[in-house]
């Protein structure tokens, strides 16, 4: 295979995990899904890759915090549509099906955040945050007994984030 070739097949590649993700993306999310967890680019490869789609507009970058992501563009989506045949099938029933089995898992990696530190006074700050692409949603702090306290909250924020925030909104609104 000429190496245009496979530059053309990691851009679309990257392409159909943007639309299949369809969510903004981080690039740690993308390095790590693409080349970690799965052998569907090699590491340079994926970076290279991500910074040829943003020059050519088939992704673009919005930054927040201090993260970075990527969100496929309607030329992008154009692109994909025309030559998604050029991803062999295989390849690309097994990265939506992946996909689709770790969609939130990884979502909830890139929007929910969570530390704690240790006051002055022994007692432990927990800070629960759940950011989007554009804003932060919700920003909480709460002071705590002990530190297995505060790492037992920061344990199970990952997996409670949405449902507080489901139960916070509808109970203040009320």
């Amino acid at each position: 295979m000429k190496l245009e070739d496979n530059t053309t097949l990691n851009k679309l590649i990257l392409l159909y995990v943007f639309e299949e993700m369809d969510v903004p993306v981080t690039q740690s999310t993308l390095t790590v899904m693409c080349t970690s967890l799965n052998t569907w680019l090699p590491y340079m490869d994926c970076i290279v890759t991500v910074n040829l789609l943003k020059e050519s507009g088939f992704i673009i970058e919005s930054s927040r915090s201090k993260d970075c992501y990527y969100t496929i563009t309607s030329d992008g989506r154009n692109c994909l549509n025309n030559f998604y045949t050029r991803i062999p099938s295989t390849l690309r029933n097994e990265m939506s099906e992946y996909i689709k089995e770790n969609r939130m898992n990884f979502r909830r990696k890139q929007e929910y955040h969570h530390k704690y530190h240790k006051n002055p006074d022994g007692t432990y700050t927990v800070e629960l945050k759940i950011d989007d692409p554009v804003q932060t949603t919700l920003d909480l702090k709460l002071t705590v007994s002990s530190r297995s306290i505060a790492k037992q909250i920061s344990n199970n924020w990952e997996k409670k984030a949405s449902q507080i925030y489901l139960h916070l909104h509808e109970d203040l609104i009320d």
